[in-house]
């Protein structure tokens, strides 16, 4: 058989597009596998910080809790006590500090005046709503300053 005839017979052809559609099946499982493994590292660090993100139970889901052993999901209530670059770490209501992602879209409010992260003081307090990213931190959309001296309205949210 001479090798001019071989590369242009049916059969050279068929092994030809074997071979392209395996590369194409492995091309889709390794893109698959890609996403697959993506999704588990997102949601064993979500897991790893399940606690930090909704404020679960202290003691866990099966020992005796009381129903104040939640925070609500999306929002931090309490106290600043540091502020960096862009990040408020909060004492909340139940002893826990939270850590708050300031981003470039975040809205602050005092009464209705917008203002800026450097206006904020330690030991202001402030509610922020927000989403929890994976690393158990809360990234804000919008945060409000209490005026005045708060520590009144902790005490009777706790």
């Amino acid at each position: 058989m001479d090798i001019n005839n071989f590369f242009q017979s049916n059969t050279f052809k068929i092994i030809i597009g074997i071979i392209g559609a395996f590369v194409v099946l492995l091309f889709v499982f390794g893109a698959g596998m890609l996403v697959g493994f993506k999704k588990a590292d997102f949601s064993f660090k979500w897991g790893e910080n399940y606690h930090q993100n909704f404020g679960g139970p202290k003691r866990g889901i099966l020992n005796n809790f009381s129903g104040n052993d939640f925070i609500s999901g999306h929002g931090v209530f309490g106290r600043i006590i540091k502020i960096d670059d862009s990040t408020l770490v909060i004492d909340d209501r139940q002893d826990i500090e939270k850590i708050v992602v300031i981003r470039n879209d975040t809205i602050i409010k005092k009464f209705q005046e917008t203002i800026k992260l450097t206006d904020l003081k330690v030991n202001d307090y402030i509610i922020v709503i927000g989403e929890p990213n994976s690393d158990g931190q809360t990234e804000a959309k919008f945060i409000r300053v209490l005026p005045g001296d708060a520590s009144s309205v902790s005490s009777h949210i706790r």
